[in-house]
């Protein structure tokens, strides 16, 4: 029994390392999603690992010494497994407690509430987010290279603003149906939105992903009366391999339509991204870029490396305001993209957020209640509710 609580012991404790210890490949990155987001119940099952070896060795006859050596190891890693699980609590409270002062500095205006982080949504089950009616169209023309569809969610609001979702996938695979809880939810906070298709690399390399969001965008407007909504009011939305072509597409085409960005775990110099790829990488990044830009920058495709490159294209007074979300120990996509693009913005003085997770991964969005969930709800719910004032 003691070496089988041992075994649980440092596996728990290996699992919660993930809270702070970069993954290094895509089976521990999921594994970190579950330490960091769900870890608070793991906390708690680390705490009771302890209660029962401790009360197991309480009800032995006599003192048994070899019993005790390794529970005694058990008890400390569990104990220090414990901690770390609910290290992203104590983070996404550390970090809630600025971002109300942070969001009303950077856009002038007082966010609607100041309760960033519930508790009581980390531990007790609540009513699940309400689905919307769903309805899917298809947004390109008959002699378009494939028929795109959008998914859209219509919020009960009629003339509300859309949320243009694009979806990620390291530009080769992924589909609009990613995080649709989100999509729900957004829709219950009064937005439509639209989940969009695009065409995927390696068959079509950028710029067939800005031509297939902006004409998502242009069948948006010109069904502007049947889908209820106000297409003066759009904002585009994208994670990860969609926030590069979302914050490409916003920073390069200005449109005053489009009234913010929302870039999560998003890389936004493409130039500076061929520079840190290697085939050795957790996404073999090497051979993505090859295929989505065809190889390194020349002077053959520095156009679409350029068009590609929203950091590039940021301009003081046509740039729309940004919220960015990025996670610290992100191996996906290096926290590095969204803090270079932060600074430009800065620089540039352009409206923006940026929020740093200083625990969290790729998709840490994932779990609409826990620490990067609740932070990503927060922060989006103030940004759209600050961009989209008529």
């Amino acid at each position: 029994m003691r070496w089988m609580f041992l075994s649980l012991a440092v596996a728990l404790f290996a699992l919660s390392l993930l809270t702070w210890v970069k993954a290094w490949n895509t089976v521990v990155w999921k594994a970190a999603i579950v330490a960091g987001e769900f870890g608070h119940y793991l906390g708690l099952v680390t705490l009771v690992l302890v209660c029962v070896i401790v009360a197991y060795g309480a009800v032995m006859v006599g003192e048994d010494q070899p019993y005790w050596r390794p529970a005694g190891i058990a008890v400390v890693l569990a104990l220090a497994a414990t901690g770390f699980f609910l290290s992203p609590v104590a983070f996404a409270m550390r970090v809630g407690q600025g971002l109300p002062a942070k969001l009303q500095s950077a856009f002038d205006t007082k966010p609607s509430s100041s309760r960033v982080v519930d508790l009581r949504r980390l531990w007790v089950p609540l009513p699940a987010v309400q689905p919307v009616r769903v309805k899917t169209h298809t947004f390109t023309p008959i002699d378009w290279p494939e028929a795109l569809k959008l998914d859209f969610y219509a919020t009960e609001q009629p003339g509300a603003p859309v949320v243009v979702v694009v979806h990620g996938g390291g530009w080769d695979s992924g589909d609009r149906e990613q995080l649709t809880e989100f999509n729900h939810w957004l829709a219950g906070e009064g937005y439509n939105v639209a989940a969009i298709s695009y065409r995927l690399a390696p068959k079509y390399p950028w710029p067939a992903q800005r031509e297939d969001t902006l004409l998502a965008i242009d069948w948006l407007k010109a069904n502007a009366s049947e889908l209820h909504i106000d297409a003066t009011r759009l904002v585009l939305m994208g994670r990860s391999a969609g926030a590069q072509i979302a914050s490409a597409v916003a920073y390069g085409a200005p449109d005053p339509a489009v009234r913010g960005l929302v870039g999560l775990y998003g890389a936004y110099d493409m130039n500076f991204v061929w520079s840190i790829s290697r085939p050795d990488d957790v996404l073999n990044s090497t051979k993505l870029m090859n295929q989505y830009l065809d190889g390194a920058p020349t002077p053959a495709n520095q156009t679409a490396y350029d068009s590609a490159s929203a950091q590039g294209m940021v301009r003081s007074g046509q740039t729309p305001p940004t919220l960015l979300m990025h996670g610290t120990v992100d191996s996906l996509c290096w926290v590095k993209h969204s803090q270079r693009l932060a600074e430009r913005l800065d620089a540039a003085g352009v409206p923006h957020v940026y929020v740093e997770l200083p625990w969290a991964v790729h998709a840490f969005d994932y779990n609409l209640t826990a620490p990067g969930g609740q932070l990503t709800a927060y922060a989006v719910r103030e940004f759209l509710a600050t961009v989209c004032r008529r």
